[in-house]
């Protein structure tokens, strides 16, 4: 704690320690103020602006402190002053010692409240940066709340200094108003409780609904002023238009469809989107090809002689091609039409807020949602286009293996295609312009997943940009970088671009409407997936902030049901707990923080290590490599995050996710049972390691003892205190 803190918390413990131990309190009661009421009027009588200053200087005090007695000094203002000099008096008086209270708070809490439960908080204090006015306002006008709580708890958010004292001002006027009127009319008071009668509380709590009825009142007549000047229908064809047919579209579709509202599911391309057709899907299929090449290869290793795998390189491909194939009934519009969704082949373009426009038909809607997905990126990268490049959307079209293919990209896309290609035998060198793969994962997550490329032969240049390209007369293309003061040139005859997506926001309309988007292209929208056009909603990728495939169906739940109902209720988009996993090999499976975004955020984290090479099942299986890396609250079993890394951690991650939605700790895991021998022990052994760390030495050794003493051996009892 520094000097300045110190020396403010000694003066309020002194303050409130003269208080008490002065029995202060005496005076701020009715009884004390009844008995002495005649003196104090002749005093205010006899000098007015003297006792006015002294009234209100105490007022501050009182409240400042959080003492008890307001209620009473508040009645004595109209007791003493009247009606209008009492409420300008306490009026101010109040909020001058209520800002006080909560900048005393500030000053010695929040620093430390908001490090140790700053992430348990996020939310909380993202609330009060947009709406904390309004929620002081609806507090403050309820006098059954202690005031000196209110002042206390706002002290520790991020509200501003100046909005708390406007707003309690204004907020804690009527309640004033009814005390000062009150104590112009003390003889009547019997006690404090009196004041409020049920009736009263009622008039109260419909004050505090007020400032809330009026921020929808706003929003309401907001969202006017927006769709003002477009011509809305007198009756609508559909509830809902949804535009794409990826992840968050089918899903939005699927949900409206179940609770019967009628809505038009619209795609340009194949149903299914990105993760069907061009991501999930055909990836994880070429990473099952490509895994037992390899497994071929190690085949030695469990005793079998299997030579080099010969791979055909086409009919991998095919197979990837047909895995789609096999998928697509499940997303097709076959199903979807029976499960009562109409689905339209074609270009969708938003005319106004409840049109849409797709092949030369207009349809009338209530709310359009628009899940367009996103598109891999292309950089401008001088002489791009003389080169035979590829996109993660393109390469499936590859029927002959590249002698020499290029990856431009480090994240979990470029990773996983990379170390397939390379497993099918093709030589693979990989680009990016980050100091090591997988950035966004912690140092030793990336160093796992690094070590297992190199062994396996892929050439690595790592914090190397790429300049341009050029083409050569023999037709070879090569790639010029920078690395330091150095330029590496690198030949190849196939690229694949995988730096990164955009999202798809052209050429549906949403320009032309003015629809707001976010600094890196996707859809701004609000917590409730509304853009800046009320009836126009977006979910999946084009919205961000996540793009994952689960992420997309997650948001499409809130997409449905707020298009749907919002005029009800409508519910904020929940993002605590995103798991997300690269299936590279060895696999990374991750949720919540890790140590590189807790440091970041200053949050305080201890971190529990297991490693798979200990467990009996992976050693089996001979995948024994990898650890569980889990991150808690200091001294607490409750998970901020875990990263794990190994075989199968894709799907070993989920137990961590599970356990943090629903408030799980590592005690809760460490007690469940685990099957033996399985790869989820190591989640098990995780939380035992978490125990072990916070074993109560105390108590054992006084455990030690008694079982020394119940063995009977000489000079111990357990009575004693044990050595230190």
């Amino acid at each position: 704690m520094s000097l300045k803190k110190g020396l403010l918390l000694l003066a309020v413990l002194a303050a409130i320690g003269a208080f008490f131990a002065l029995d202060l309190n005496q005076y701020l009661s009715l009884e004390s103020f009844r008995a002495h009421k005649a003196d104090l009027l002749a005093q205010v009588q006899a000098h007015p602006w003297q006792s006015a200053a002294v009234y209100f200087v105490v007022y501050v005090l009182v409240t400042g402190l959080s003492l008890p007695g307001a209620a009473v000094m508040t009645l004595a203002g109209g007791a003493l002053f009247g009606l209008v000099t009492g409420t300008v008096l306490v009026s101010f008086a109040s909020t001058l010692g209520a800002t006080l209270a909560f900048l005393v708070s500030r000053t010695l809490l929040r620093d430390w409240v908001q490090k140790k439960f700053g992430n348990r908080l996020k939310t909380l204090n993202e609330g009060v940066k947009k709406d904390g006015a309004f929620y002081l306002f609806g507090l403050r006008l309820v006098p059954v709340f202690p005031f000196f709580m209110i002042n206390l708890a706002m002290g520790l958010t991020p509200i501003r200094t100046r909005t708390f004292f406007w707003v309690s001002q204004l907020g804690m006027l009527p309640g004033t108003l009814v005390y000062v009127n009150a104590g112009t009319q003390l003889g009547q008071i019997e006690t404090l409780s009196g004041l409020l009668s049920p009736a009263l509380i009622g008039s109260f709590v419909l004050l505090a609904v007020f400032p809330f009825l009026a921020r929808a009142i706003m929003s309401h007549i907001s969202a006017r002023r927006v769709l003002r000047g477009y011509d809305k229908p007198a009756h609508f064809d559909r509830n809902l238009v949804v535009i794409g047919a990826g992840s968050a579209g089918l899903v939005t579709s699927y949900i409206a469809a179940a609770v019967k509202a009628k809505v038009t599911l619209i795609e340009k391309h194949k149903m299914g989107g990105d993760c069907l057709n061009t991501g999930c899907v055909p990836s994880k299929a070429l990473i099952r090809s490509a895994t037992l090449a390899q497994n071929i290869r190690e085949s030695q290793a469990y005793g079998i002689q299997a030579g080099q795998p010969e791979v055909d390189f086409a009919a991998v491909m095919e197979r990837v091609a047909g895995v789609i194939k096999t998928v697509e009934p499940h997303d097709s519009v076959e199903r979807y039409t029976e499960l009562g969704v109409e689905c339209i082949q074609g270009a969708a373009r938003i005319l106004d807020p409840w049109r849409v426009e797709v092949n030369g038909k207009v349809l009338t809607t209530r709310h359009i949602v628009v899940a367009t997905g996103a598109r891999p990126f292309v950089p401008p990268i001088p002489g791009l286009e003389t080169i035979d490049y590829y996109t993660s959307d393109t390469i499936w079209s590859l029927r002959e293996p590249p002698k020499r293919l290029l990856v431009l990209g480090g994240g979990p896309i470029g990773c996983e295609l990379a170390q397939s290609f390379n497993r099918l035998g093709i030589p693979v060198v990989q680009v990016d312009l980050a100091e090591r793969i997988m950035p966004r994962e912690d140092p030793d997550v990336s160093e796992a997943v690094q070590a297992r490329f190199v062994d396996e032969g892929i050439e690595l240049h790592l914090g190397c940009k790429a300049e341009r390209f050029e083409k050569r007369a023999d037709g070879t293309s090569v790639l010029v970088a920078t690395q330091g003061d150095q330029t590496v040139e690198i030949e190849f005859d196939k690229a694949l671009l995988a730096i990164g997506r955009r999202a798809n926001t052209s050429g549906s309309g949403l320009e032309e409407l003015g629809v707001a988007l976010n600094p890196n292209g996707t859809i701004a929208v609000n917590e409730y997936l509304q853009s800046s056009i009320p009836t126009i909603y977006a979910c999946g990728d084009v919205a961000g902030p996540y793009q994952f495939t689960h992420t997309a169906a997650h948001q499409a739940w809130y997409a449905a049901v707020n298009t749907l109902f919002g005029t009800f209720r409508r519910f904020k988009v929940d993002y605590r707990v995103i798991p997300w996993a690269t299936f590279t090999s060895p696999e990374v499976g991750r949720v919540g923080l890790n140590e590189t975004d807790a440091r970041a955020q200053g949050i305080d984290y201890e971190v529990t290590h297991y490693g798979i090479d200990d467990l009996d099942r992976a050693i089996a299986d001979g995948e024994a490599h990898g650890f569980v890396k889990v991150l808690t609250v200091p001294g607490k079993d409750r998970i901020l995050g875990a990263t794990i890394v190994g075989y199968h951690a894709g799907e070993l991650i989920n137990e961590f996710v599970l356990a943090m939605k629903h408030g799980i700790g590592l005690n809760g895991i460490l007690g469940t049972i685990h099957i033996y021998p399985t790869l989820s022990e190591a989640n098990k052994y995780a939380a035992g390691n978490w125990k072990r760390a916070h074993a109560p030495q105390k108590l054992l050794e006084w455990v030690r003892r008694y079982h020394a003493w119940r063995r009977g051996k000489a000079g111990v009892s357990p009575l004693e205190t044990p050595a230190q």
